[in-house]
């Protein structure tokens, strides 16, 4: 899904916020289809085109935080970055995860929660295959379960809360930022928070139109409605405007 969208939108630049690759999965068994070298063989391409294309490693690609300042094949890791929307918006730019107390406080446990999400991500992958079959659409377990547990939800509202005091505190408009595969885009205390997901659970991304407007837009869904012949209708679902948020 994520070549799909790729080819169905141009950017002048690109954020890749942090997590593309899985250092951690990869150290305990190696997985990489041809699949992936599409996704970096399209990256690499559009770098050569021009694109301005910033990786922002985030804790599970941690090993590229060694390299802030280098390039590879045209796309610059840096540590966070910082972008002025077309209409003057100044947004920081980083992955997050040092802002999760679990991870700063705790990383044994962040790496017995990742175990038990591959196991989610696995069952959710085979889930799908079962639900194909039967003409069923995109669904995230993982997504589901995060929703039901008040902990978690808890979690993801305090995540949220001190990644908009950081961007107060820096004196920016608001913050684009990764790590907890939760997409949302809203304002807090009225500054921006803009969370782009991720692209094993809930597909989505963070795009600027030429006007500065940010949309969050959520492909799995719009790939539902092209395959049910309701592109139109489906699109206006899963896509969130920050305007939307501001008249809410």
């Amino acid at each position: 899904m994520l070549l799909d969208f790729l080819s169905r939108h141009e950017a002048e630049r690109i954020f890749l916020i942090g997590d593309i690759f899985d250092g951690w999965q990869l150290r305990r068994s190696w997985h990489w289809p041809q699949s992936h070298n599409d996704v970096v063989q399209e990256m690499l391409a559009r770098a050569r085109r021009g694109v301005e294309v910033c990786y922002i490693p985030g804790n599970h690609d941690e090993a590229l935080r060694a390299y802030p300042g280098t390039h590879f094949g045209g796309i610059e890791v840096v540590s966070q970055a910082n972008h002025v929307t077309a209409d003057g918006q100044r947004l920081l730019i980083t992955h997050g995860d040092q802002f999760d107390s679990i991870i700063v406080n705790a990383k044994w446990l962040a790496h017995v929660g990742d175990r038990a999400y591959s196991v989610a991500l696995w069952l959710n992958t085979r889930l799908n295959r079962f639900r194909k079959l039967w003409g069923g659409q995109y669904w995230s377990l993982s997504n589901w379960a995060k929703q039901q547990v008040k902990q978690a939800v808890n979690y993801i509202s305090e995540y949220e809360q001190v990644l908009a005091a950081e961007a107060r505190r820096g004196g920016y408009d608001g913050i684009v930022c990764g790590h907890i595969h939760k997409a949302e885009l809203t304002r807090i205390d009225g500054l921006c928070y803009a969370n782009c997901g991720d692209w094993v659970e809930s597909c989505t991304a963070l795009v600027e139109h030429p006007d500065g407007r940010l949309e969050l837009i959520d492909w799995a869904e719009t790939t539902r409605g092209r395959s049910t012949g309701r592109e139109g209708l489906r699109l206006l679902g899963g896509r969130r405007r920050l305007q939307d948020q501001e008249a809410a």
